[in-house]
């Protein structure tokens, strides 16, 4: 049973990013759809998504170099730079919005010799980018009543809900131990190792105080950038709204963005964006074409990793036809020496005779 959800999962979050689109196509039309569309083609908008795509780049690819050496690992930076390029535009293009950071957990385990480690390490880094985000967004709903409201239920916020969730999670973890104990020693024994060891990375690459200052810095400065990416798809969609007023409509739109039930990013985003900006009176569809043009401007900030990947992939052939060349002169070489040698050993003994 379990295996069988592990395998719909992914299946899962697609078609749930996908009901999400729908509903707003039933609600709004598609209207809100192609405006954003069309507003995402535009030369200075691109150019502006492309300069802050390569600042958001960079300071990812910095952060996961943090996580890695903290835990042992090496990743040059240039290469973390070009990984993650190639890693956002699969994660674009490719349904679920995660295949390009396992795509590169799992090559970089592999370079370094350790894959187990590789993939915790990009999971720290996408831990540590989500926080801020996370953080950020939960504040702008404790402190905008009239967004809470909207976003979270009254029936969810009373303490009979706060109970229900309380028993729900104890029951969820004393079953939990419940399993863990019948599965047997062996089966504990590996679990206990294991635990330690992704306690031990996590301590290391994240939780020391060598390391989450800077990451904190690395992950705030990447929200600002992508906040400020969402300003201009704000202003390219034709939203006069003043930032003040933007800015936390934007934030959550961001915060929805780390639920995994996505299109390539699309879905939750513009669900959000919907519901913040009716809710601040912009109108829901504004709110949608907002977060569409967000998402062609996005897809264009990675198309540096199209570069990435054709060259990834036209490397070793090419590597294979140059030492093809070189090694035919050198075959050739010993061929012709070969002949001579033999030439002259001929010679040698028609003389004799």
């Amino acid at each position: 049973m379990r295996a069988a959800i592990r395998r719909a999962w992914p299946w899962l979050r697609v078609l749930l990013g996908a009901a999400i689109l729908a509903v707003l196509v039933w609600r709004l039309g598609t209207g809100a759809f192609v405006a954003g569309l069309r507003a995402a083609v535009d030369p200075l908008a691109m150019l502006a998504a492309l300069g802050i795509g390569l600042v958001t780049t960079v300071l990812s690819a910095a952060r996961w170099q943090v996580v890695a050496r903290r835990i042992g690992l090496t990743l040059p930076l240039g290469t973390a730079v070009a990984d993650v390029y190639r890693a956002t535009f699969l994660n674009t293009v490719l349904p679920g919005g995660v295949l390009g950071d396992v795509h590169r957990a799992v090559h970089h385990g592999r370079e370094s010799g350790d894959v187990g480690r590789g993939v915790r390490a990009v999971v720290l880094e996408r831990v540590a980018g989500q926080v801020m985000p996370i953080v950020v967004g939960l504040a702008v709903l404790a402190t905008r009543p009239s967004l809470l409201a909207v976003v979270v239920p009254d029936a969810a916020r009373g303490p009979g809900a706060a109970l229900v969730a309380a028993l729900v999670t104890l029951a969820a973890v004393l079953v939990g131990v419940v399993f863990a104990a019948r599965r047997g020693r062996r089966v504990a024994g590996r679990l206990r190792r294991a635990v330690s060891t992704a306690v031990a990375d996590t301590r290391a690459g994240l939780l020391s105080l060598d390391t989450w200052p800077e990451l904190l810095l690395l992950s705030t400065a990447a929200l600002l950038a992508h906040l400020g990416l969402f300003l201009v798809a704000a202003r390219t969609a034709g939203s006069d709204a003043p930032v003040s007023q933007l800015l936390p409509l934007l934030m959550l739109a961001l915060l929805a963005m780390s639920l995994p039930l996505n299109i390539g990013g699309w879905g939750p985003r513009e669900g959000m964006a919907a519901v913040a900006f009716a809710a601040a009176g912009l109108g829901a569809t504004q709110g949608v074409t907002v977060a569409v043009v967000y998402g062609g401007l996005t897809f264009v900030s990675t198309l540096p990793g199209v570069a990435v990947l054709a060259a990834r992939l036209v490397a070793p052939q090419a590597r294979r036809l140059l030492a093809h060349r070189v090694a035919r002169p050198r075959a050739a070489g010993l061929q012709v020496q070969f002949e001579q040698h033999v030439l002259a050993h001929g010679d040698a003994a028609n003389r004799r005779a």
